[in-house]
């Protein structure tokens, strides 16, 4: 397989999917489908289609493509991207363990990605752990704001954010 058909493929599914174009996006399908037929063993092309599936609305069927690029040796850049795109996906069709233990998984692996930790913060939310949830959005929000009065209050939320359920009634 060149790599040159993978790369105009990527292009064009890009292409469609800032276009919202449902029409670009079948037919990158279809194409990543044949090139599936000859390469089944390929992470790259699994990730591909899982992506092009997510792209077009279709999460439950990007699922097995996520999952066997991971299988597979998937690394690098496309390897945070998948575990991303897997664990919003399981979160999505209400798979929340497997939501939350994938983006944990992201969240190690890529500790600077923070769509990971917020797409993990909205797993743990579906999981119904708050407090966890509630404390990586916070500290995401802080380590990321520019806000001058956030900073202001900085000592205090990041105090907080641990202890959230004190009050001067709890003590």
């Amino acid at each position: 397989m060149t790599r040159d058909i993978l790369s105009k493929l990527i292009e064009r599914r890009e292409e469609g999917r800032a276009k919202q174009d449902q029409e670009i996006l079948s037919e990158v399908r279809e194409q990543l489908l044949e090139l599936l037929s000859e390469y089944p063993d390929d992470a790259e092309v699994n990730y591909q289609m899982g992506i092009a599936c997510d792209n077009s609305g279709l999460g439950d069927k990007a699922i097995p493509y996520y999952e066997r690029a991971i299988e597979l040796g998937l690394s690098g850049a496309d390897l945070e991207r998948c575990l991303m795109g897997l664990g919003s996906t399981y979160r999505y069709w209400g798979q929340y363990d497997k939501a939350v233990a994938t983006l944990r998984r992201g969240m190690k692996e890529f500790p600077e990605n923070r769509a990971i930790q917020v797409f993990l913060a909205m797993a743990l939310y579906n999981s119904q752990n708050y407090k966890e949830s509630v404390e990586l959005l916070i500290t995401n929000l802080m380590e990321s704001t520019t806000d001058e009065k956030l900073h202001y209050f900085k000592r205090g939320i990041d105090y907080y954010k641990e202890n959230l359920n004190e009050t001067a009634l709890s003590e």
